[in-house]
């Protein structure tokens, strides 16, 4: 297939390029500037949002679109401003994606946008799925409702629009695994908060096979979740992670200290959900990785 990826140089989009270019796809990659990359077999790079950018012009006959961009919610303590940036920085590319769409003479079947579990907003007693019709009201919740409502725009080019609703991706090197491991690097691990908050988490290896099962499963859409059949309180989380790195995990991390020291973002950490992926399995998908600590076992082996 020829498929366009917008925000291909995450982590998610790295490991997703890799995938597909394993799978002999062509890849064509939006980004701000091309100067600096290296074509090669399969792999194009294709400039966009900058002014006169027409990425349109190499895009006919893409056959999916998959978009990934936006500033990452880990990028700093939530100002007035970076929120701002957070949200601006989703509806923008979003929308020329959508522009894109609109130029192109024949339309990719497919949008596979990024989204988050952030759309259910916190609870630690209710469980949430696909079926859940009501958002939260939180930032994040808001964010991503006004993210998905953007992309769903789709649909009126008769394009099957999929949003992954992404649980927390663990990933050694990035994301926020890395920085819940520090603590327990140094032997200062514990549980963060409460400890009762729920963890719903996802395998990058597993985040990215669910992208490509989304392309191959041509009856589902709207919202998918992307977390494991098994979430974790973050109690338990701390435990396992402890466990598996050999360290102690002892250190509580207070609630209030961290909302001193992170203000809202600390809500990343502090309250969480409890998402099941209920469509992923009704589809049949097979997790690599459905245990926490098989999970974290391969990534730390």
């Amino acid at each position: 297939m020829r498929i366009a990826i917008a925000g291909g140089a995450g982590f998610v989009g790295n490991a997703l390029v890799k995938k597909l270019l394993e799978k002999k796809h062509e890849i064509f990659i939006l980004t701000r500037n091309i100067s600096d990359k290296q074509h090669s077999k399969n792999l194009n790079y294709v400039q966009w949002l900058n002014d006169d950018d027409s990425p349109e012009d190499v895009l006919e006959s893409i056959d999916v679109f998959i978009n990934l961009a936006g500033e990452s919610i880990n990028s700093g303590r939530w100002t007035e401003e970076r929120k701002k940036r957070i949200l601006n920085s989703r509806i923008t590319a979003t929308k020329e994606v959508l522009r894109i769409i609109s130029r192109l003479e024949e339309k990719p079947y497919t949008l596979i946008n990024a989204s988050a579990v952030g759309y259910y907003g916190t609870s630690e007693i209710e469980t949430f799925t696909e079926a859940s019709r009501k958002s939260g009201t939180d930032f994040l919740a808001d964010t991503v409702r006004r993210w998905e409502d953007e992309a769903s725009k789709a649909e009126e080019f008769e394009v099957r629009a999929v949003f992954c609703r992404f649980g927390i991706i663990l990933e050694k090197n990035d994301g926020a695994l890395s920085r819940m491991a520090l603590p327990y690097k140094i032997f200062a691990g514990g549980t963060v908060g409460t400890g009762s908050q729920w963890v719903s988490w996802i395998h990058l290896d597993d985040a990215v096979n669910g992208i490509l099962f989304c392309i191959d499963q041509e009856q589902l859409q709207g919202p998918v979740n992307f977390t494991s059949p098994y979430p974790v309180t973050m109690k338990e989380f701390g435990q396992i992670l402890g466990e598996v790195l050999n360290r102690p995990h002892w250190m509580p991390a207070p609630g209030f200290a961290l909302k001193i020291a992170l203000g809202e973002m600390s809500t990343l950490v502090l309250e969480g959900q409890k998402v099941l992926p209920e469509k992923l399995q009704s589809f049949g998908f097979d997790f690599l990785y459905p245990d926490l600590k098989a999970a974290l076992g391969d990534i730390y082996q």
